[in-house]
Order: structure tokens, then C-alpha cells, then sequence
């Protein structure tokens, strides 16, 4: 049954001309005995997850179904052992009587739907959806659910916590914050959230830039709830009036994952938010972050002198840190000496000396940059420049011979130059230190399985027009399972990089205001956040809706 099966698949893909028979045979031929001829051919890149349940779909008459549009019946998810839905990815969503709908990466996999149905007593009626989808739904209702159940049914309103409670790993309490967690990474957040209100606590997830609520916990729940986070990231638990910093190393689905914990006493108790890294995802490649072709030139330029000083500005979460990240990453080298002081170190990053400030004890950013400077460093990452005294130690270390990269918290890149001054840094030492600038914010991604093509709006005419572009087609994500439904998955950077030459080192020196250092840089074709943001919707790879909501027209 097995080899018919996996012929079957291999002959609706040739008739359908998504693959050739050499494919086919390669794919035969290679694959592990236990290893799914779908799966094997879009590892391959021969196909797409998409084109095969296309397929699926219209040759087999197996339909395809959103699993995000159906609130599934807990009674369904407890017809199903839990084992047996993780095992073959399964996942019930319908039930007609004595017919059961199952939603499955594989809805030709007879042995796990025979099995199903012996499990079960009802007839299987398969259906087929994204392997991502599934993996979302089966975390939610069959890991959470079952969690946040037991944890109820475990401790009432009226228990006193158990310090069994939190630091037992069989314990409920320790499950459900394992698949709270589990669930973020599951959905790619970014960040998780636990709000807590008058009468509840609210999970919520930042996926993509966006903050959306998942579920929300009894309110009784929420101090043994912190009360763990707080013990995974090495917090005072006795203490809840001061806001706290913590940092757990986790393994998820056996992807190791960095969290950062931050604690802030609320009037309804201590809100937790924890940030997730993922240390598999770090973008080590400075061509993968979005640059144009122009830019990532004058940026490798940049980063590529011996010494200056080189700002990386923008708002909080607008993937500053990934830059940073990058640039160290395409200077680090045997020959070269580069030290770091972060708050707090994000990422660690082999061959590079990380310093991590600690203000308890007096290990501010500018200790130690002063201390840094007695280390014979080549190149210094400054996590960011808060305060004067920082900013002159820096300007200081990018004129005695060093690179000096940093971060500031400004809206562009002209106005990081303003910033510096109004912290107080005389402007002869800013034209004579600063090298370059870049602002960025981060847009999500157009999802490239439901992308459609659709006219521009006038508006959308008058605005490309305005910037000096044309654009024929605007592209927009009609909404399908693998993004949520949002028309968004992922997101990318656009950026405005401003070098500085001999003119701006004079605009400067006499204090001239940004409108009028802006109109020099418009005059020498410096393409601002906006153009680059309206590039990449004319390139189908975001859209003006994104654009603006991180930029504004100057």
C-alpha cells in the first residue's frame, strides 16, 4: 500500500507537470524509507507545500480547510488521544453524527486514518492543510488546553501555593508555563505577554509587529503563573513592588530559544512580558536584511573604515539589534579585536568579547566603554548611546583609532545628528566622528502563498508619483492558513542610509536645521524610509498600508 501510494502522489505531480519523471525518480530513489515523497520533494525545492494540496485538492477531491475560520469542541480534541493526533499530525475540527472531519498534512496516509477510526468508532472523513496550521492548532488545543485544564482542576481559588506547585517539573502549574511558551514559538511571536486585569489574566503574542490576544487564565492562576516565570529566569520571587530583568535558556521542539523576562509591578498585580530569541534565526548576513543594492553598498562602506563612528537608529522592536548583529558579524575575523557592551547581551555571538552592564554594581555603559578602551580593542558595539557622558566616551574611542557602532532612539537619520546635540556633544566632535547613519523600521512581509495582484488606488498613483515612481500593479495577501489569515508573513526592514561627506559635515558644524540638510540629501538622490518602503511595495514585497504605518511622508 505503501509504494501504491507513494506512485500515486508521484503520478498526479508528472500529470499535473509540477515535477518530470527524473525528478520522480530521483525523489524515489533518495529518500528515506520513512521520509514522505511530499515531503522529500519540497525539501528539494521541486515544489511548493502550496502546489501539492493544490493538487490534493483538485485531483483527489480532498478539501482543503482553514483551520483558524473553525472554533474546534474541546469534546473533539478529547474523542482524539493526544498521542495519536502529535504522531500523525491530525486534527479533528467537525463532527456529522457518526462522521468525523480531520484536517491532515497527509490525507493519503490510510494507516493513520484507519487507526483513527478504530480509536475513535467513527467513520474519517479526511481533509488536507498546511503542516505549519496543524502544528499551531494540535500546541493550542491539545498541549494549552490540556494545560491550563489540569492546572485548574489542580489548584483552586481557595489553595495556597505549594512550592511544589512551581519548581516540580511534573507539576501542572510547570506545564502550562512550558506550553505557554511552547505556544509563542509555535506562532512565531516575538514577545509574549501576560496582562493581568481586575477579574483575569490575558495570554497575548506579538507575531509579525502585532499584538493579539490567545487566551486569557482565571485570575487566581496569575500569581503561581509569575511566581514560575519568575524562578525559570532566576528572579526574587518574595519581591513584586520593583520592576525585574531575568533570562531563561529554553529548548523548544528541540530549538534552543533565549528569553528575555521583564516584570512590571501594575495595580492588578506584576505584568510579565517575555521576549523570545530565537538563536537559530539570527540574521548573520548583512545581505539578508533587506537592504537595496545602493544602500547595503554605502553600508558595507560604512562599516569598512577604521574608525568613526557609525549610528543605527530607530524605535524600539524596529530590528536594530539584527543589524548590529550582522555588521559585527561581517567584521568578525581572527586579526581583529571587537568588544561589546550591551543591556542586555541578546544575542552571543562567537569571537566576540560581549560585556554585559549591571548597574547594581556600577557597570554602566560608560564604566565600560572607559574600560573597554584599555582592552586594545579594533571595533566597539555600544548597545546604546542613553546619556552624554556615554555619547562623549564614544566620540572619544571613534577619534583615537576605533570603530564605534551604536544605537539611538531618533525617528531618522538626520535627526540622530540633532539628538547628539542636544545631549550636549559639541557639534566639530560629531562632524569630525560620525561616519554614517541608518534609520530603519521593520514592515511585515507579503505572505507568498495567497499574494494577489490589484490596481493601485489614485491615492496610491499620486503618492508614487509624488516620490518619483510609477507602479503598474500593487500586490496584497488575500489570507490563507499558512499566514494566519492576515495577508502578512514575516517582516523585512526599509531603511534610509546617510553618509556623511564633506557638505553634511558643514550643515553640522553650523547647526543647520533638518529641513534644510533634507532638501541637500533629496537634491543628491538620498532615498528617505518612505522611498525605500514605496520601492519594495512596487517590488510586490510589502505593501503602502505597512509603509505608513511606520513612516511618515517628510
Amino acid at each position: 500500500m505503501s509504494m501504491l501510494k507513494r506512485k500515486r502522489i508521484g503520478d498526479l505531480l508528472v500529470e499535473s507537470g509540477l515535477i518530470n519523471d527524473q525528478q520522480l525518480r530521483y525523489a524515489l530513489e533518495e529518500k528515506s524509507t520513512d521520509e514522505k515523497l511530499g515531503d522529500f520533494l519540497i525539501k528539494e525545492e521541486f515544489l511548493t507545500e502550496q502546489q501539492l494540496i493544490k493538487v490534493l485538492e483538485i485531483q483527489l477531491g480532498i478539501p482543503y480547510v482553514h483551520l483558524n475560520q473553525f472554533t474546534i469542541d474541546l469534546e473533539l480534541v478529547q474523542l482524539v488521544p493526544k498521542e495519536l493526533a502529535k504522531r500523525h499530525q491530525i486534527m479533528p475540527y467537525r463532527r456529522e453524527k457518526n462522521r468525523l472531519f480531520v484536517a491532515m498534512a497527509d490525507p493519503m496516509d490510510f494507516f493513520a486514518i484507519e487507526e483513527l477510526r478504530m480509536a475513535t468508532g467513527c467513520q474519517i472523513e479526511p481533509s488536507i492543510t498546511t503542516k505549519e496550521e496543524l502544528y499551531r492548532t494540535i500546541t493550542k488545543y491539545f498541549d494549552l488546553n490540556d494545560s491550563v485544564e489540569a492546572a485548574m482542576s489542580n489548584f483552586n481559588v481557595n489553595d495556597l501555593a505549594k512550592d511544589t506547585d512551581i519548581t516540580d517539573e511534573d507539576s501542572p502549574m510547570v506545564h502550562l508555563v512550558n506550553q505557554i511558551i511552547a505556544a509563542g514559538v509555535a506562532q512565531r511571536a516575538s514577545d509574549i505577554h501576560l496582562d493581568p486585569h481586575e477579574t483575569e489574566v490575558k495570554v497575548r503574542y506579538r507575531v509579525d509587529g502585532i499584538l493579539r490576544t490567545e487566551r486569557t487564565l482565571p485570575k487566581h492562576m496569575q500569581s503561581v503563573v509569575t511566581a514560575r516565570i519568575k524562578i525559570m529566569g532566576n528572579l526574587n520571587i518574595t519581591e513584586n513592588r520593583v520592576p525585574q530583568d531575568g533570562r531563561i535558556n529554553s529548548v523548544i521542539n528541540f530549538n534552543q530559544v533565549d528569553i528575555r523576562v521583564s516584570t512590571l509591578p501594575t495595580i492588578y498585580g506584576e505584568k510579565v512580558v517575555m521576549r523570545l530569541l530565537d538563536l537559530n534565526s539570527t540574521l548573520n548576513d548583512i545581505s539578508q536584511l533587506g537592504f537595496t543594492k545602493s544602500n547595503l553598498e554605502k553600508f558595507k562602506k560604512m562599516i569598512k573604515q577604521p574608525n568613526g563612528m557609525v549610528l543605527i537608529t530607530g524605535p524600539t522592536g524596529s530590528g536594530k539589534s539584527s543589524t548590529l548583529y550582522a555588521a559585527l558579524t561581517e567584521l568578525n575575523s581572527d586579526d581583529v579585536n571587537i568588544i561589546t557592551v550591551e543591556d542586555p547581551v541578546e544575542y552571543q555571538v562567537k569571537g566576540i568579547n560581549q560585556i554585559q552592564v549591571n548597574e547594581d554594581v556600577g557597570l554602566t555603559f560608560a564604566s565600560g566603554l572607559r574600560s573597554i578602551l584599555r582592552q586594545d580593542p579594533d571595533i566597539v558595539m555600544i548597545g546604546e548611546i542613553r546619556d552624554l557622558e556615554t555619547a562623549q566616551i564614544s566620540i572619544r574611542a571613534s577619534l583615537t583609532g576605533h570603530l564605534v557602532v551604536s544605537t539611538l532612539h531618533t525617528n531618522s537619520a538626520m535627526e540622530s545628528i540633532a539628538r547628539l546635540n542636544d545631549m550636549g556633544v559639541e557639534p566639530f566632535l560629531v562632524s569630525s566622528s560620525v561616519i554614517g547613519v541608518v534609520a530603519q523600521r521593520l514592515v511585515r512581509r507579503i505572505c507568498t502563498s495567497c499574494t494577489e495582484q490589484h490596481p493601485p488606488t489614485d491615492r496610491e498613483k499620486e503618492l508614487f508619483l509624488a516620490r518619483g515612481l510609477t507602479v503598474e500593479f500593487i500586490q496584497r495577501g488575500k489570507g490563507c492558513p499558512v499566514c494566519d489569515n492576515t495577508g502578512y508573513r514575516g517582516r523585512m526592514a526599509i531603511h534610509e542610509v546617510l553618509l556623511v561627506d564633506e557638505q553634511i559635515k558643514q550643515f553640522i558644524l553650523q547647526r543647520a536645521s533638518v529641513s534644510e540638510t533634507r532638501a541637500y540629501l533629496r537634491k543628491n538622490d538620498m532615498k528617505m524610509l518612505l522611498d525605500d518602503g514605496l520601492q519594495k511595495v512596487k517590488e510586490g514585497l510589502t505593501t503602502t498600508e505597512e509603509v505608513f504605518r511606520v513612516a511618515t511622508l517628510d
